[in-house]
C-alpha cells in the first residue's frame, strides 16, 4: 500500500497509526441507544460522528455493522450513515459480531491487526467481539466515551472484563489525536480543527478563541444554516 501523500509515516511502537488499525462501529441504532442509561446520548452520538470523519479524514478502513434492523433496532443512526454513504452496514442476528462470518471477513480483508471498537451495548455488544477478538490475536482499542450501556455498572463491568482481557480503553478524541500526531502535518491539520471545532467543546473554543483573539486570524466561517423546507403530510 503506497503512503498518502497527504499525511506521514508514523512510527508505531505500541501506537495506533491510520496505517495499522481498522475501525468498527456496531449496532449504533435507535433502540440500542434507547436503553442507555450510563452516559449522555446525545455525547455518544457526537463522539461516535467526531471519529467517524476521523476515520474518513485519515482513510482508516470502516466495518460497520447492525442487528435485527428491522424487527428490533432500527436503521443505523443517519449521522453516522452519512458519513459512509455508500457503505451498507453488515446486518446480523447474533449479539456478538464475532459469531457473524461476514463481519469477521471484513475486519479480515481490511489485513489489520489492530481494531479500533465501538458499539451498544458495551457488556455485550462490545465486550463479546472484544474478548473473542482478542482470542484471535487481535489488539482492540475500545473508544469508552463511545459505547453505553444499560447501568452505570453494567459499562464498568463490562470495560474491566475487556481491560482484563486485554483491551485498551480510549477515547474518540485520543483516537483521533494518536492518528494525527504532528501538527505539522498539514494535509490533515485543517480537517482535524474542524472536528474539533464542532465536536469537542471547550478545546474547540478555545482553538476558535486562540485563532481569533491571540494571532488575529479570521472567524471559522462554518457552511450557512439553511432551514429545512416545509414536508407535505398529505
Amino acid at each position: 500500500m503506497s503512503q498518502d501523500p497527504v499525511r506521514p509515516k508514523l512510527s508505531e511502537k505500541g501506537l495506533l497509526t491510520p496505517d495499522n488499525c481498522v475501525l468498527t462501529l456496531i449496532d449504533l441504532q435507535p433502540q440500542m441507544l434507547f436503553g442507555v442509561a450510563n452516559f449522555d446520548r446525545q455525547s455518544i452520538i457526537n463522539n461516535n460522528v467526531a471519529l467517524s470523519k476521523a476515520a474518513r479524514v485519515f482513510g482508516v478502513p470502516v466495518v460497520l455493522s447492525t442487528v435485527e434492523t428491522k424487527s428490533f433496532s432500527g436503521n443505523m443512526w443517519p449521522q453516522v450513515q452519512a458519513i459512509f454513504p455508500g457503505q451498507a452496514p453488515i446486518e446480523r442476528t447474533s449479539m456478538n459480531s464475532w459469531d457473524d462470518t461476514n463481519f469477521v471477513a471484513a475486519i479480515e480483508k481490511s489485513g489489520r491487526k489492530k481494531i479500533v471498537l465501538t458499539g451498544l451495548w458495551t457488556e455485550t455488544c462490545v465486550a463479546l467481539p472484544t474478548v473473542q477478538a482478542l482470542h484471535d490475536g487481535y489488539e482492540v482499542y475500545v473508544v469508552e466515551d463511545c459505547c453505553g450501556d444499560v447501568s452505570q455498572l453494567s459499562h464498568d463491568n463490562a470495560m474491566k472484563r475487556v481491560v482484563q482481557a486485554g483491551a485498551k480503553p480510549v477515547t474518540a478524541l485520543s483516537v483521533m489525536l494518536e492518528w494525527q500526531r504532528d501538527w505539522a502535518a498539514t494535509g490533515t491539520y485543517d480537517a482535524v480543527m474542524d472536528i474539533v471545532k464542532t465536536h469537542f467543546g471547550a478545546y474547540g473554543m478555545g482553538v476558535e478563541y486562540a485563532y481569533t483573539m491571540v494571532h488575529g486570524a479570521p472567524a471559522t466561517k462554518f457552511p450557512e444554516y439553511v432551514v429545512p423546507s416545509a414536508v407535505s403530510h398529505k
